[in-house]
């Protein structure tokens, strides 16, 4: 067992899914929040509008839990941008080229890690799987060399400052109108509008995701 500041973080040798073993534990009592799972051995990732997320071992994937309580300011719906953003700024820091994608995903030249959010109870749950050590499939890798436990040791040390949305947003906000990605629909986001609330507009429809 590892502990950074006031979070918890618990290693697992291997699991399915870190993200479905802290709900079910949550609602098991098993664990309370603020907790963490953490593994580099994930074999049935769950990723973003009900996609697996394939990880090879090695890479680096998480789940926490923080009582919803703590992040009262945040509006509900974008929390994984919030996450997101936060998770983005660690890599930075760490010396990564890494952007946000809206709403979820963690981008180098292709997607190299996403963040997926549930609320369970009290609870909201966050869990992201990031390539560290290896690509797969259409995927890339992270272009830094670092330590699984150092990026959430920097990332917890964040989160746990308690960081406004406004904050938050006011950056990403800046960043979201300098990228080109483009929709399925083949609308580039740059074009839409980005909303306070994390949600972006698109042909007068109001979107929270890209489904």
């Amino acid at each position: 067992m590892e502990k950074g500041l006031k979070l918890e973080i618990l290693y697992l040798k291997s699991v399915e899914s870190t993200q479905q073993k802290l709900i079910k534990d949550l609602k098991n009592k098993k664990l309370s929040s603020p907790i963490c799972l953490y593994t580099d051995n994930q074999t049935a990732g769950i990723g973003s509008r009900g996609n697996s997320w394939i990880g090879e071992k090695g890479n680096l994937f998480f789940s926490f839990s923080i009582d919803i309580n703590e992040l009262s300011n945040i509006p509900m719906q974008s929390i994984s941008i919030y996450f997101g953003y936060l998770f983005k700024e660690t890599l930075n820091k760490l010396g990564s080229r890494v952007i946000l994608k809206w709403p979820n995903d963690i981008y180098l030249n292709k997607k190299i890690g996403g963040i997926i959010t549930n609320i369970i109870g009290k609870n909201v749950v966050c869990g992201i799987g990031l390539n560290t050590f290896s690509d797969v499939d259409e995927f890339d890798k992270l272009d830094i060399e670092v330590d699984n436990i150092s990026i959430l040791n920097y990332f917890f040390e964040k989160v746990e400052k308690k960081i406004s949305w406004n904050e938050v947003f006011d950056k990403f906000k800046v960043e979201f109108y300098k990228t080109n990605f483009i929709t399925s629909e083949g609308i580039n986001l740059k074009n839409s509008v980005l909303n306070n609330d994390g949600s972006i507009t698109i042909n007068n429809e109001r979107r929270y995701s890209l489904r």
